[in-house]
């Protein structure tokens, strides 16, 4: 790939993020899905742009309702989207692997929008967080906390939660000093 080619993508970029004006980007970059010559291209660049590219396209109706972005080489993401689907609300979990990496539970149904308890559980259902610091990162809380993001528009709280519940599962417990177990974890919300 040739540096100018790298350069007429960076440059507009970084100029937008310095002057907080992610608008001004131009309409390739704003795309939900981008071309695979751009994907690339920013793939070049640094792997942190490749985070959520392979995700599934969303549905008709469907919406993202969180998602969780950990710090891998490539910043993989994934994520739960919601539509409705008569009198309920669809859910699923999918990840940028093809389901690769997710549990046989990563659909649902309600008929009114879950609790945030009840979003993260069937998220982490579907998807094993736990597992995921436990095995980048072992004993090391504070590494796991840096690891991950959870972001969503409809639970504020979603990331906040999350770090707490990876404190209380991994953070030794003073009785016996062990970690809690992911059903004792559970049970303590």
């Amino acid at each position: 790939m040739v540096m100018h080619d790298l350069s007429r993508l960076v440059t507009p970029i970084r100029a937008a993020l310095q002057r907080g004006e992610l608008d001004s980007l131009p309409d390739t970059l704003q795309q939900a899905a981008l071309d695979n010559g751009t994907r690339q291209r920013l793939g070049a660049i640094h792997p942190d742009f490749m985070g959520g590219e392979y995700l599934p396209r969303l549905r008709h109706e469907e919406i993202e309702i969180a998602r969780i972005r950990i710090r891998s080489t490539t910043s993989d993401v994934n994520c739960l989207y919601a539509r409705p689907v008569g009198r309920r609300i669809a859910y699923r979990v999918v990840d940028e692997y093809g389901g690769d990496t997710l549990d046989e539970r990563r659909t649902g149904t309600s008929m009114r929008p879950l609790t945030m308890g009840q979003m993260i559980e069937f998220f982490l259902g579907a998807w094993d967080l736990y597992t995921c610091l436990d095995c980048n990162f072992e004993d090391d809380v504070k590494g796991m906390q840096r690891f991950f993001t959870g972001e969503s528009e409809f639970y504020p709280c979603f990331d906040a939660t999350l770090r707490q519940r990876v404190c209380e599962r991994f953070t030794p417990q003073a009785v016996g000093g062990k970690r809690a177990t992911r059903e004792e974890s559970e049970e303590s919300d």
